[in-house]
């Protein structure tokens, strides 16, 4: 009988000895899951010969402050221009060593400061391009506000931002799509929008298939317009009379492609441009510009630094327009536009956050159509 009891005495320590085990273990897994990581991952510009490499580090986890916002990143796009500051094209007298890669990205937002009414935990987000660039005008102080190459690039698990320097993302798009829109769309929709007073019916020149084109596209498509495209591959030219171009033109196999484009317009010429090319393509855009076009300058593909012709201008009754992306509020007008056309940003390929450098050669390879994100 004692051998019994004692036996039995065996048994219960055993399986208290194993409870508090597994509590022990419980309790040290909960709290791992519920103290945050110190540290998170981002990448950060290095000096390398002729220009910059990118480096993954490792740096304290920051915390939302009055009036911030910590998000968690979950996708990030490239732009031109983020290629050509990893190889010191843009901007190439101040340094961005140690600052942070990439304007566009999306995610949740898992934190507040006091202070902060836009947002919630758990809200969908998107950084806008200017951080200090809210509505009206910009400013210098705006503009010197832009994202990537700086400490509010978004190429990190983690960023904190001003709750003013967010935007609510459209819910029917996946985070990945909606990392394409702070630079290229926006820019698409100043100049279309805002500045071209796009209305249906009107002719839409659109140069080359990268991320401003290809938003271009898709927004006149939806507005009711008639776009034309051109590209050296036709194969990219198949893809966009599949979204719904109007006309397309291969200007690697027709150098006088503006000819073209006037003839696409039964002779009347294009009622706005996005200029993306720079200096190789203003003249030949403005060539096929209608009496009373728009023609919006973006961007230098083939170099800034072009001369208007201030007479061909003023002849035929045009206008040009500057365009640097564009306002927070600018934003919110082409998020509803999305929104309620139920839009989808084309993108090309999808890497991964380890694959930050591969997505950059990608992008330089040029073969891309539309956009390029990296996943987190």
């Amino acid at each position: 009988m004692l051998r019994k009891l004692h036996s039995w005495q065996q048994h219960q320590q055993t399986s208290i000895t194993l409870w508090l085990f597994a509590l022990a273990l419980l309790v040290a897994i909960q709290s791992a899951f519920a103290q945050p990581a110190e540290t998170l991952s981002q990448y950060q510009f290095e000096p390398a010969e002729g220009g910059y490499q990118l480096a993954l580090t490792e740096v304290p986890r920051p915390e939302a402050g009055l009036k911030e916002v910590l998000v968690q990143v979950k996708a990030v796009s490239l732009n031109r221009r983020d290629f050509g500051m990893l190889n010191r094209r843009y901007d190439p007298e101040n340094s961005m060593a140690g600052s942070i890669p990439l304007s566009d990205g999306a995610g949740e937002v898992i934190a507040v400061g006091h202070g902060v009414t836009r947002f919630k935990v758990g809200d969908r987000v998107a950084g806008i391009f200017f951080e200090k660039w809210i509505d009206g005008p910009p400013s210098a102080e705006a503009l010197a506000s832009d994202r990537g190459g700086s400490p509010g690039g978004m190429l990190s698990e983690l960023i904190v931002s001003h709750e003013d320097g967010l935007v609510a993302i459209p819910d029917h798009l996946t985070y990945e799509e909606a990392a394409t829109l702070p630079c290229a769309a926006v820019t698409a929709w100043v100049g279309l929008f805002k500045r071209g007073n796009l209305q249906p019916g009107q002719f839409v020149l659109l140069e080359g298939t990268g991320g401003v084109s290809m938003f271009g596209l898709l927004f006149s498509v939806a507005a009711g317009a008639l776009p034309i495209i051109t590209s050296s591959r036709d194969e990219k030219l198949e893809v966009a009379r599949q979204l719904g171009a109007f006309g397309t033109a291969n200007y690697r196999q027709n150098p006088d492609w503006q000819a073209e484009v006037r003839a696409l317009t039964g002779g009347k010429g294009v009622d706005q441009v996005l200029d993306v090319g720079g200096r190789d393509t203003l003249g030949k855009a403005l060539e096929a510009l209608a009496y009373g076009g728009h023609i919006a300058l973006i961007g230098g593909l083939s170099g800034y630094g072009s001369e208007i012709p201030t007479d061909s201008l003023m002849w035929i009754n045009a206008t040009a327009s500057g365009v640097y992306v564009g306002s927070r509020e600018d934003f919110e007008a082409m998020n509803a536009f999305i929104s309620e056309h139920e839009l989808r940003p084309y993108i090309d390929r999808v890497f991964e956050f380890e694959q930050a450098q591969e997505a950059y050669d990608y992008m330089g390879e040029g073969a891309f159509l539309g956009k390029i994100v990296i996943r987190m």
